[in-house]
């Protein structure tokens, strides 16, 4: 680790839209009853009008509140540092750089969005959000940001993360969150799925399905999202201007950028501001999931529900049906069926390359990365870490710069790191 590349006038004041600059229109999400084209109005009863204006926006920049500027200023600009150490091991001429997203209070990139949409709930009277988180990173940000605009959260937990990660269940109740394991007796949705199996180890899909009808049948209750839909993917931007920023600063272009994706949010965060001139600068941008859930390599391009009750709209997007349950890999938060329509299209345009890794070969390099650099990385964040590696071995005579986004550290991933340093670890 070197020197943080960090300056206090790299923090955006606007968000970025990547709608406008995609290679064709994106198809529209499809009412779940009707499979007409949704309309505004008919999110009204899960998000609040102001999200829903930023969803369907055309606006290519979009200025970021007073109010969410000085909540980011808690912990942004994040730093971007250079591994030394990690290139001197892997003897490459390639330069690695990373953008720490760990530096944030609930320790990942999520409260990027959190954050923003806690506070536009805030502002139209909504008292409640309900949401579902896989890992803990998405569900401790939004109990981290409604409890700073004064707002109740509960967070439907996929079963497999509340058992595997209990310290990311008590963070969340630290902050007030009320935390269910998913799925559970409390909503339809959920105990139609534990009619088929007692022990079913839950999926984002079937966690996001009990949060909607929660949302839905509550009063001043709405529905938060974590990663896939536009608005959320654009309040992530922060992240990649701030890299825009620093790069500028060190005179540092990249050749390669690196995200990982379980619905989009982290990779988008990172590599849309670099998307629109990535062909004409020759930057490689590489979408890493694991292969327990391969959705963009393995998925087929189509309509889908983002839910497994099918309870949202049909969104276009590379999919392995939202009925799939992943096995319980400790990446929680990639354990997605589908995959963020925007960052669809541009995966099956060629834009982006989207590739797969397996679970034991990402905590290797997970503990290279702790053993060179320090820091524990989340599992999720260490399948960018894997590929960055392979790229910086293909490079070892070359001067290309590779960066990729360590969206969260794994300081409450010791039990999958046991599991590795013990010889347990499954490789599904």
């Amino acid at each position: 680790m070197t020197k943080n590349i960090l300056n206090d006038e790299a923090m955006p004041k606007r968000w970025y839209n990547i709608l406008p600059d995609l290679p064709e229109k994106l198809p529209p999400p499809l009412n779940p009853v009707t499979k007409e084209p949704v309309k505004p109005q008919e999110l009204e009863k899960i998000f609040p009008k102001s999200l829903i204006k930023q969803e369907v926006s055309e606006d290519r920049w979009i200025r970021i509140p007073d109010e969410v500027l000085e909540v980011y200023s808690y912990y942004r600009p994040t730093p971007l540092y250079r591994a030394r150490r990690l290139e001197k091991f892997l003897k490459t001429k390639a330069k690695i750089y990373y953008k720490y997203e760990g530096v944030s209070p609930p320790g990942s990139h999520k409260p990027n969005t959190a954050i923003a949409q806690a506070y536009y709930n805030m502002k139209e009277g909504v008292e409640t959000l309900t949401t579902e988180t896989g890992a803990g990173q998405w569900g401790s940000a939004l109990a981290f940001a409604t409890k700073l605009f004064d707002l109740k959260c509960k967070v439907y937990m996929v079963r497999s993360s509340y058992e595997q990660k209990p310290y990311r269940r008590i963070m969340m109740e630290t902050w007030g969150a009320q935390v269910i394991p998913s799925p559970s007796n409390l909503t339809e949705s959920g105990r139609k799925i534990l009619e088929k199996d007692p022990k079913c180890p839950g999926s984002l899909g079937i966690a996001i399905s009990e949060a909607v009808e929660t949302a839905v049948k509550s009063e001043n209750t709405k529905y938060s999202l974590g990663s896939v839909l536009n608005h959320v993917l654009l309040h992530q931007t922060i992240v990649g201007l701030e890299v825009k920023k620093q790069f500028e600063i060190i005179d540092e272009k990249p050749d390669i950028m690196i995200g990982c994706v379980g619905g989009g949010s982290n990779f988008a965060g990172f590599c849309y501001p670099f998307v629109k001139d990535a062909e004409k600068e020759n930057i490689k941008l590489l979408a890493v999931e694991p292969k327990a859930c391969p959705s963009m390599t393995k998925g087929i391009y189509e309509y889908d529900y983002g839910d497994t009750a099918g309870l949202t709209p049909l969104l276009k997007m590379y999919t392995l049906g939202h009925d799939f349950i992943p096995p319980p890999i400790h990446a929680g938060g990639l354990r997605y069926h589908g995959c963020a329509p925007s960052l669809s299209l541009l995966v099956k345009k060629g834009v982006v390359e989207a590739r797969a890794v397996g679970q034991r070969e990402v905590f290797d390099a997970a503990v290279l990365f702790a053993r060179t650099e320090g820091i524990l990385p989340a599992p999720e964040s260490a399948h960018a870490i894997r590929v960055a590696i392979d790229e910086a071995l293909k490079s070892k005579e070359e001067e290309r710069v590779i960066a990729f986004n360590l969206s969260g550290h794994g300081y409450f991933d010791l039990k999958a790191y046991d599991e590795f340093l013990r010889g347990s670890l499954p490789d599904t």
